[in-house]
């Protein structure tokens, strides 16, 4: 048996408590179950007509503009028409369904036609759609069972309604029930992109805080130097000249931090000659000798590479300060649709997810975009950190950088 995926919450609901057995008497379950069969016929009335009538209309005016529009209204209301059948099945028959998630329309980043689709082909409100169509026939028939049993059959309706009472749990659970996959995929996105979003500014802070406490700051005292060496050209030109000599020191230094800055949010080493290369320019700013082995035949997507840059970056970063190594290397190599990042280490060992060295970060960033990330760090050493990224082809626009 498969472990629960880490995103996928675990359910608020707890499996419900077994029906007490049948008797001839008349408790309080029989009692709910002869009520749910009962009003069986008003409910699924209400939801044919309801079914019937957006089908058609929308259907039939799909040759218009309204057409779609219509048929994906009717289809959220179908939603609404399976809460309210999950509701009366937990009330009166003891189902317990999980709520389907809604249905992500609000995120600001889809446009009208976009949230249309989503919603036109969306299965929980087509699997309502076909649980009220088929309930007509089920709903005149179990009505008309109860119904007659009530006053003919009613030393044995118990266990005719729990018979019929049955069916109908099996039916809530196979059409309104959540489907396991989807619900999983669906509580998988939203969390990755609470990630991304986080990362995201996290890395705005970041580089607003490195431009106003460096660059921002010397291009300030520099502005300063040169007005003062303004006022002194004149009456003292030695002094004046040793500020300029001084402000072309600062120009120097700004321009290094900007470059380290632009190096942190892109480097142009990977725009312009691609993953190995880039690996072997910061494999060499670290402390410990590190071999770079990068057998790749094409460039993955600039994203995909941007990361995989990155990943390595802060896990060479974590060697130099954390390892105590006298030797690492790198191996970058494609398969399939994987692109796979080891990174090794003969240092002290011990490294964990919740060590405070950003390993955590890394995890959920790769995380993020369907990718993985594994530790193999005994105490003692060595470590090995795999890295795993769906593969994705590049595409013409990033082929041109």
């Amino acid at each position: 048996m498969t472990e629960r995926p880490r995103h996928f919450p675990e359910r608020d609901s707890e499996p419900a408590a077994p029906l007490p057995p049948v008797r001839f008497a008349y408790d309080a379950h029989t009692w709910k179950e002869i009520a749910h069969l009962l009003i069986n016929l008003p409910v699924a009335l209400l939801g044919f007509v309801y079914v019937t009538t957006v089908l058609f209309t929308g259907f039939w005016l799909t040759v218009t503009v309204i057409g779609f529009p219509l048929l994906a209204a009717g289809l959220m209301g179908a939603r609404k028409l399976g809460a309210m059948e999950r509701a009366r099945a937990r009330a009166l028959l003891g189902v317990r369904i999980d709520e389907p998630s809604p249905l992500p329309l609000k995120t600001g980043n889809s446009g009208f036609f976009q949230q249309l689709w989503m919603m036109l082909k969306d299965p929980v409100g087509w699997r309502t759609i076909l649980y009220d169509f088929i309930r007509l026939p089920w709903g005149i028939l179990t009505f008309t069972i109860t119904l007659t049993s009530l006053f003919v059959l009613w030393p044995v309706l118990p266990f005719i309604a729990r018979g019929l009472a049955n069916a109908d749990r099996a039916m809530v659970r196979g059409l309104l029930s959540p489907s396991d996959e989807l619900e999983r995929r669906i509580a998988e996105l939203e969390s990755d992109r609470g990630v991304v979003v986080d990362a995201a500014a996290s890395d705005l802070r970041r580089i607003e805080r490195d431009l106003h406490d460096g660059a921002q700051a010397r291009l300030v005292n520099l502005a300063m130097g040169l007005g003062l060496a303004k006022e002194k050209l004149l009456e003292d030109p030695e002094y004046a000249q040793a500020m300029v000599a001084e402000a072309h020191g600062e120009v120097k230094l700004a321009l290094q931090e900007l470059r380290d800055l632009a190096r942190g949010i892109h480097p142009a080493v990977l725009t312009d000659r691609g993953l190995d290369a880039a690996l072997s320019s910061v494999a060499s700013r670290c402390t410990v000798p590190v071999k770079v082995t990068a057998d790749l035949d094409a460039r993955p997507a600039a994203a995909i590479e941007g990361i995989a840059y990155f990943t390595v970056s802060e896990l060479l970063q974590n060697v130099s300060k954390h390892s105590g190594a006298r030797t690492a290397s790198v191996d970058v190599w494609r398969s399939k649709d994987r692109l796979l990042i080891q990174v090794w280490d003969d240092g002290r060992g011990g490294a964990r997810l919740d060590g405070g060295t950003g390993m955590q970060g890394l995890a959920e960033r790769l995380d993020a975009v369907d990718g993985l990330f594994v530790i193999d760090s005994p105490q003692g050493g060595p470590t090995t950190v795999t890295a795993e990224l769906p593969w994705r082809d590049r595409a013409p626009d990033d082929r041109q950088g």
